[in-house]
């Protein structure tokens, strides 16, 4: 799972931009649902925030 979490901060950190679960899971190639899941654990962990609804950005 750390894998996982690391390969979608480094998309959302590349990217630069604020995107949906639905774009990184095109980009990474995982389960929209699985990115959705990460990206939680990510918010809880600080690293990533939400400027705005189901958009998500790297802090």
């Amino acid at each position: 799972m750390e894998d996982k979490k690391t390969l979608v901060l480094e998309v959302m950190k590349k990217e630069g931009k604020e995107m949906r679960s639905g774009e990184i899971a095109k980009v990474t190639g995982l389960d929209s649902k699985e990115v959705s899941k990460i990206i939680k654990e990510l918010q809880k962990e600080g690293k990533v925030y939400s400027p705005k609804r189901c958009y998500y950005k790297a802090k």
